[in-house]
């Protein structure tokens, strides 16, 4: 084990809670980001699966930030010295319901830490298991596995990897336009300062990447909304997603789905303007619909 990895994996096992209030009003500016009617919620409203990303929010002082946007390294999450960060998954697991008034906390542990040699170069991967709780209960109510890899900085002439058809037969299809707008909203809803994600001159001089990413997250937020617009019934009890490539918004995409026959599972993706497939998704039914 090289010294900068035995570092590294002096992390594994470090936590923080953090508490917060699901309170109405982010719920009321995602439901008009994705176009849905911005109705204020009554207290005791369920939160739709995911949305718990508009609360725990990361708030660094400014003087913290680093120079991808992101709070500097080595506090909660370790210092890894790579310089590309991008979120590669996460599995969920929705066990009782978070609802608008509730008081939560939420209890991060960092599970692992392994260092890799991928075809481009070294890689760090990093998994959080978040668990959150409401109301001073001792039940989890939502379990998420977030898996964060790290990566060099690109290289100039150096071949992607070979691209990925996504699926045919799609049952469900919306076309997404991934403007600018779009990508601020997210990003201050979620309070998520990656400069990725809105500074175009960053994105495309600095990390080497043809336009703004669209958010891991937004695309699985996009997903799981693709799915309740066809089925507001939908009680998920389980969520996976993996990013597959990076979405740009120099181009319209898709998010797409198609029910599995046992009436259980969904599969659901997001594929770019060329039909390449840029994150693969399973929903699980708490029961048959």
């Amino acid at each position: 084990m090289d010294p900068m990895h035995s570092e590294l994996k002096a992390w594994i096992g470090r936590t923080e809670t953090v508490a917060d209030v699901i309170s109405a009003t982010p719920y009321v500016a995602l439901s008009a980001t994705l176009d849905r009617p911005p109705v204020r919620p009554p207290a005791g409203t369920p939160l739709p699966p995911l949305w718990h990303w508009l609360y725990f929010l990361p708030l660094p002082v400014q003087s913290e930030i680093g120079p991808d946007g992101h709070a500097r390294r080595g506090d909660f999450l370790p210092p890894v010295p790579l310089p590309r960060r991008m979120w590669a998954g996460s599995q969920f697991e929705f066990r009782g319901v978070l609802r608008v008034g509730d008081s939560v906390t939420r209890t991060s542990t960092i599970e692992s830490v392994d260092a890799k040699k991928g075809r481009t170069g070294p890689l760090v991967f990093v998994r959080v298991r978040h668990e959150v709780r409401r109301n001073d209960e001792t039940e989890i109510a939502l379990r998420e596995f977030h898996d964060i890899v790290y990566r060099e900085a690109a290289v100039p002439g150096a071949k992607a990897p070979p691209p990925v058809p996504a699926p045919a037969g799609a049952a469900w299809l919306r076309e997404i336009v991934p403007d600018d707008v779009l990508l601020f909203r997210y990003s201050a809803l979620t309070f998520n300062g990656h400069r990725i994600h809105y500074d175009r001159r960053y994105v495309t001089e600095v990390e080497g990447y043809p336009g703004l990413i669209v958010h891991g997250p937004l695309l699985a937020t996009l997903l799981l909304d693709l799915l309740h617009r066809q089925n507001q019934a939908a009680e998920v009890a389980r969520f996976a997603f993996k990013a597959i490539r990076p979405t740009f918004d120099v181009n319209r995409f898709h998010v797409c789905g198609a029910p599995a026959q046992d009436g259980r599972t969904v599969h659901l993706w997001a594929q770019d303007h060329d039909g390449w497939l840029t994150m693969d998704a399973t929903a699980t039914f708490a029961r048959d619909t």
